[in-house]
């Protein structure tokens, strides 16, 4: 009888592997948001990894988390390492492509708590005085996160990241924004030249 047992156990264990094996390897998760600010605007919020604490979705699940900024703002190489939580991880995001400011590519590389390397993409279209902006991480599941997703819905998961993440960068870039232009400094008075004769 536990021989029995056994022997179905190993079929269906054998059977749901199968299964997980055969499930897709890539994916692609996205969420668009229309914005009241520029291209410009928007693009220079989101390829400044410095101003990343202001919207990022993820800093505020562990604010104490540490991060290591590398590279010129907005430039191809420019890093972003961080080590939090258990909710955030380690991993480390590097601009690979930029196209300003009609958006940028990152590779994206988990460390912990699971290894993964994905890529992030920002695309950002004028729409009148606004910006349509769409944030996608593409990449390939490996057989532990195929396993993974048959109880998590992880287009949700993320996903929902991703629409915090665009509402907190509507509200920041609204009001960059709506600041007026700095005026240039005035110039300095000169004093009067006589004519000469």
């Amino acid at each position: 009888m536990f021989k029995k047992l056994l022997a179905v156990l190993l079929v269906a264990l054998a059977g749901l592997a199968g299964f997980i094996a055969s499930r897709p390897s890539g994916f692609r998760i996205a969420r668009s948001r229309t914005l009241s600010a520029p291209p410009d605007v928007v693009y220079a919020h989101v390829s400044d990894f410095s101003k990343w604490p202001q919207w990022s979705p993820w800093e505020k699940l562990d604010p104490s988390m540490k991060k290591e900024i590398k590279g010129d703002p907005g430039t191809v190489g420019a890093s972003y390492y961080w080590l939090g939580n258990d909710q955030v991880g380690e991993g480390r995001m590097t601009i690979t492509e930029t196209h300003p400011p009609a958006g940028l590519t990152m590779r994206l590389e988990f460390l912990k708590p699971f290894a993964a390397t994905n890529t992030a993409l920002f695309e950002f279209a004028p729409n009148g005085t606004g910006t349509n902006v769409t944030w996608a991480m593409t990449g390939n599941n490996n057989f532990m996160m195929k396993a993974f997703g048959l109880f998590m819905d992880m287009d949700k998961l993320v996903g929902t990241d991703f629409e915090k993440g665009l509402a907190s960068l509507e509200t920041l870039t609204a009001a960059a924004a709506a600041k007026p232009a700095e005026a240039p400094p005035a110039a300095e008075p000169t004093a009067a030249t006589a004519p000469t004769s």
